[in-house]
């Protein structure tokens, strides 16, 4: 799940920073980067790990796997490295270390237990949570550079929290009949779409660190708190404080991988631009 969406958060970065910017919140700018075949490879990965991270969420609680979504950024450093020739200074070490021990320490805190169940009233709230974020992105989709990518970066979190909400009680489900009829299924899909669409605005408006941070930032933490409110998350007893630690470290490594990342990824998007225009230069 981990290497799925780091593969996916590197390719689908890349074709954004490839595709006109977009000023309106227009679902035809998934359609727009679908003509991408980096984007789609990138897009197959997230659906990978979005079904291993669905099948998790049946019995773990949501502050372990949404971290470990998070964590998929210290993938997509790695494979900069190798890939893509970015340098790796000593404090992305520490922070890919830390990282690693920010997940160990949720693995050995989290205790396996299935979903309470929504019910209406929180079928009724991930609805109007999921009208409330599109309006607000169609007045985020306004704003320019980083203030732009961290409006539209939190907005795309918070879909992807809510989608993940539905998630949890929903991979319980007794019979494909009862999955297929809940309507948790649909709500999750209109999230994921929704939270997509506001994750390439995000990227496009050109600060991925602030597109990546506030989007993992704003995912991991709702879907935190209320699956140990309201789902039947489970710590297990006299770890609260191993759980506490691992989640704020794993954040805190993501956010500070984000700031590694981007202008690598940039100068390297950059250069084969460069590279393309020579091209066509000497083809003419």
């Amino acid at each position: 799940m981990i290497v799925a969406y780091g593969i996916a958060n590197l390719l689908q970065s890349v074709a954004a920073a490839r595709t006109t910017v977009h000023h309106t919140f227009d679902p035809g700018l998934l359609l727009r980067l679908a003509g991408h075949r980096t984007y789609l490879v990138g897009l197959l990965c997230q659906v990978v790990g979005f079904v291993l991270a669905f099948l998790a969420r049946r019995d773990l609680p949501l502050f372990l796997v949404q971290a470990s979504v998070a964590a998929g950024l210290g993938v997509t450093a790695l494979l900069g490295v190798l890939l893509l020739k970015w340098r790796l200074p000593a404090a992305e070490v520490v922070l890919l270390v830390l990282l690693f021990g920010g997940i160990t320490a949720l693995v050995l805190a989290a205790r396996p237990a299935p979903s309470r169940q929504l019910g209406t009233a929180g079928t009724v709230a991930l609805l109007v949570a999921l009208l409330g974020i599109a309006v607000l992105g169609f007045f985020a989709v306004r704003l320019h550079g980083a203030p732009g990518s961290v409006a539209l970066g939190s907005l795309a979190g918070l879909a992807f929290s809510a989608a993940a909400v539905a998630a949890r009680p929903l991979a319980s489900a007794p019979t494909a009949e009862a999955f297929l009829g809940n309507p948790l299924l649909y709500l999750l899909i209109a999230h994921s779409v929704v939270g997509q669409l506001l994750l390439g605005l995000a990227m496009q408006r050109g600060s991925t660190t602030a597109a990546v941070a506030a989007m993992d930032a704003a995912g991991a933490v709702p879907a935190a708190i209320i699956g140990l409110l309201l789902l039947n998350d489970k710590i297990w007893p006299g770890r609260e404080w191993l759980a506490a630690v691992g989640f704020l470290v794993t954040l805190a490594a993501v956010i500070g991988l984000t700031r590694y990342a981007e202008p690598q990824h940039h100068h390297a998007v950059a250069g084969e631009r460069k590279r393309t225009l020579v091209g066509a230069t000497r083809a003419g």
